[in-house]
C-alpha cells in the first residue's frame, strides 16, 4: 500500500487518547493526541465526539479522509454488547472500509510482542488482563471491579492503603506506618484529617491516585502492611496470567506475559520481583516482560496484522515509537 494511508490506530484511555495513522507499509504519517474516553460517563456519542476530534486532527495531517482499516482499542470496551455499540458509532464516522474495536489492554499486549500471542496484564488505575493467539481465540475478563472478582489497580491499592491506616489509628487494626505516611503527604497531621478532607471534598477525588505511590514507599521502608499489600498484588497478577494463559493452552509452552501499565511499568522492586517469582513457581515456561512502549503502538500493529503487512512494516512502526 506505500505511502497511502492503511491503518487509523486509536488508543483511547480514560484520561487521554492517542491517534497514529499508518501507512501499509508502517510509516507513521500523522499522530494527535486528544481527551479521555468515558462512555460510561458521558455517553457514547459524546465519548465518540471527543475522540473524533484528535482522529479528524490527525487525518488531516495525513492528508487522507479515510483508511482501508480502523484499529480502535478503547477503554471501557469490556463487553460484548460495548464492543458493538462502539464498532456502530465508529462506522457511522466514516473513517475507514472495517472497523475493529477492542479493549485498550490489547494494544499494551500487541505493544510487547513479536506476535499476536500471549498474555498482557496491565495494572494502572485499574487491573486487567487479555490472552490472545495469531487464530484469533483470546480471553479476556469483564475488569469491572469488585463485582467481576478483581483487586488491585492503582486505585483500589489507594483504597486498601486507606483502609488499613484508618484501622491503625483507631485501634480497630494493626499498627502501620501507613496511618502516618498518607497523610503527610497531604500534609496533614492524622489519618481523622485525612478522611475528613477526603470526605468533604477539600482534597479532589482524583488525587487518591496519588497514594498509591506512597504505599510503594513505605512498604519498600518495611511496613509490614504496606509490605502484604504489594505482595497480594504480586499474587493478583500472577493469578490472571496464569489464568489466561491456561485458557489459551499457553501455559506449557514458551509464551510472553506483558507488563504494563503504570504500576507495573514502575518496576518497584518488591512488586516485580514477587510477580517474576510467582510466574516462575506457577507458569515456569512464561517469558514476563515490561512494555514502557505506548499502547497506539500497539492499535497500529493489530490493524497492520489484519492488511497481513509483513515484518518490515512492523519494524518500520516499531522504529517510530
Amino acid at each position: 500500500m506505500g505511502m497511502s494511508a492503511a491503518v487509523l490506530a486509536v488508543d483511547a484511555g480514560n484520561s487521554k487518547t492517542d491517534v497514529a495513522v499508518v501507512s501499509g507499509d508502517g510509516e507513521v504519517l500523522a499522530t494527535a493526541r486528544g481527551g479521555g474516553f468515558q462512555p460510561p460517563v458521558v455517553g457514547v456519542e459524546t465519548a465518540v465526539g471527543i475522540l473524533a476530534e484528535a482522529v479528524d486532527r490527525a487525518l488531516a495531517d495525513a492528508g487522507a479522509p479515510r483508511v482501508a482499516r480502523v484499529s480502535a482499542c478503547l477503554a471501557n470496551a469490556d463487553f460484548p454488547l460495548e464492543e458493538e455499540r462502539l464498532t456502530a458509532a465508529l462506522t457511522a464516522r466514516g473513517w475507514g472500509g472495517a472497523v475493529d474495536v477492542r479493549n485498550d489492554t490489547f494494544a499494551i499486549l500487541r505493544a510487547g510482542v513479536a506476535e499476536p500471542r500471549g498474555v498482557a496484564v496491565v495494572c494502572g488505575a485499574g487491573i486487567n488482563c487479555v490472552g490472545m493467539l495469531p487464530d484469533g481465540r483470546t480471553a479476556r475478563f469483564p475488569a469491572i471491579g469488585r463485582i467481576s472478582g478483581d483487586w488491585g489497580g492503582g486505585w483500589g491499592m489507594a483504597e486498601e492503603a486507606l483502609y488499613h491506616a484508618a484501622r491503625a489509628e483507631d485501634g480497630r487494626g494493626g499498627p502501620t506506618d501507613l496511618m502516618r505516611t498518607l497523610p503527610a503527604h497531604f500534609g496533614l497531621p492524622s489519618m481523622y484529617a485525612l478522611i475528613e478532607a477526603l470526605h468533604f471534598e477539600r482534597i479532589d477525588p482524583p488525587r487518591r491516585h496519588e497514594l498509591t505511590p506512597v504505599l510503594f514507599r513505605t512498604a519498600a521502608d518495611g511496613d509490614p502492611v504496606a509490605r502484604a499489600l504489594i505482595d497480594h498484588l504480586a499474587d493478583e497478577v500472577t493469578t490472571l496470567a496464569t489464568v489466561a494463559l491456561t485458557r489459551l493452552g499457553l501455559l506449557e509452552e514458551t509464551a510472553p506475559v506483558v507488563l504494563g501499565g503504570s504500576v507495573l511499568a514502575a518496576r518497584h522492586e518488591q512488586l516485580d520481583t514477587g510477580v517474576r517469582d510467582l510466574l516462575a513457581e506457577r507458569a515456569p515456561k512464561a517469558v514476563p516482560r515490561v512494555v514502557t512502549a505506548p499502547p497506539v503502538l500497539g492499535a497500529a500493529l493489530l490493524g497492520l496484522d489484519t492488511l497481513g503487512s509483513g515484518p518490515e512494516a512492523q519494524d518500520r512502526l516499531r522504529a517510530h515509537f
